[in-house]
């Protein structure tokens, strides 16, 4: 019991630094949405007004496709911080995912800070979220504890591998998570923490069952660089860049399945951003840094305001676009260029 609760301080406390390192520097890197062209339409006939930008997901009616991604949980202001972002969830009708529930799972102490986003949301969106290693009734008890409408599967081996205390060994992650998807009642989403998802690890998930895809790529929140402030032992500051570009990832998985759910996260900034990948194949937006260093640096009303102004700019994008609904986006003609272009163009099958 003993060295359970030694694991649970050292879980806690990464948290508490991951948290930390988020708000003190920004890691951002191109996410190459800039190289996505957009044609403007100077004949949009439409009313903004009669702009709809409501989806059904996970069978539940949502105001806009843009989710509050997985971000924490586990720690001394936890609470408090998903507390906040459960309130701008459930005043927008978006949904929220919460952070790793492995700490909660283990030592019933932690609970509370995952909890309060389904008391705060009812019957709203909520989104649990487990590692890769963990067992069937690991995962079952992470969506008991906030009655989840769906699990997320988290995949950070390029975290794991620079972070001192990280596992090393990630043999029979995709078989573990097989088992998962085989045995849950519920849909399962695999989200990168923020290097990207290939075409290859996209269908090989799709063949176990997987519907459901968070790209999580290169531009966001950059996990070698945390964990490089945390090590002591080695500087991995070579990698800094590693990961496929959140557009690239996008354009090379958004036509391999008809039935394949893609969340696009990983740098998603600002209304462009949001627009350009839902016009070029994405179901959901995640966001997550920048909502929490609004929430930590400004309070709750920028943050909820940031949230606010990228549902609105978007409205205001999509007349431009002459598109009066999300579906509609679908058909909007795009261009590629740049580095973008030239990886898209230069890639070795």
């Amino acid at each position: 019991m003993k060295d359970q609760n030694e694991k649970s301080k050292i879980r806690s406390s990464r948290k508490k630094d991951h948290v930390e390192h988020v708000l003190k520097n920004k890691f951002e890197s191109n996410t190459h949405f800039n190289d996505i062209y957009l044609e403007h339409n100077s004949l949009p006939e439409i009313d903004f007004n009669d702009i709809d930008t409501k989806i059904n997901f996970l069978d539940k009616n949502i105001n806009f496709p843009i989710m509050i991604n997985a971000m924490t949980g586990g720690f001394d202001r936890a609470v408090e911080i998903n507390s906040n972002l459960a309130k701008i969830a459930k005043n927008l009708n978006i949904p929220m995912a919460v952070g790793s529930q492995t700490i909660a799972i283990k030592d019933k102490e932690y609970e509370k800070s995952f909890k309060i986003v389904r008391e705060i949301l009812n019957d709203g969106v909520v989104i649990s979220n487990v590692n890769s290693f963990a067992n069937v009734d690991e995962a079952k008890k992470a969506i008991d504890m906030i009655n989840s409408d769906v699990l997320q599967i988290h995949l950070n081996p390029a975290q794991e591998i620079c972070m001192p205390e990280g596992d090393r060994n990630f043999k029979g992650v995709l078989r573990n998570i097989e088992n998962i998807v085989k045995v849950l009642d519920k849909p399962v989403i695999i989200k990168e923490v923020g290097f990207g998802i290939s075409k290859n690890v996209v269908n090989s998930l799709y063949d176990i069952g997987v519907r459901y895809i968070d790209l999580g790529g290169h531009g966001g929140t950059n996990f070698i660089k945390i964990e490089n402030a945390r090590n002591s032992n080695f500087e991995f500051d070579e990698l800094f860049e590693w990961g496929i570009p959140t557009a690239l990832s996008l354009l090379e998985t958004k036509d391999l399945k008809k039935d394949l759910n893609i969340v696009c996260s990983g740098g998603m900034r600002t209304a462009n951003d949001v627009i350009k990948a839902l016009s070029i194949g994405a179901n959901m937006i995640g966001v997550s840094g920048p909502i929490l260093r609004e929430l930590e640096e400004k309070g709750y009303e920028s943050a909820y305001k940031y949230i606010e102004n990228i549902i609105y700019k978007s409205k205001v994008i999509m007349l431009l676009l002459g598109k009066k609904n999300i579906n509609e986006l679908r058909t909007v003609p795009y261009r590629i260029k740049g580095e973008l272009k030239e990886l898209l163009d230069g890639k070795n099958e």
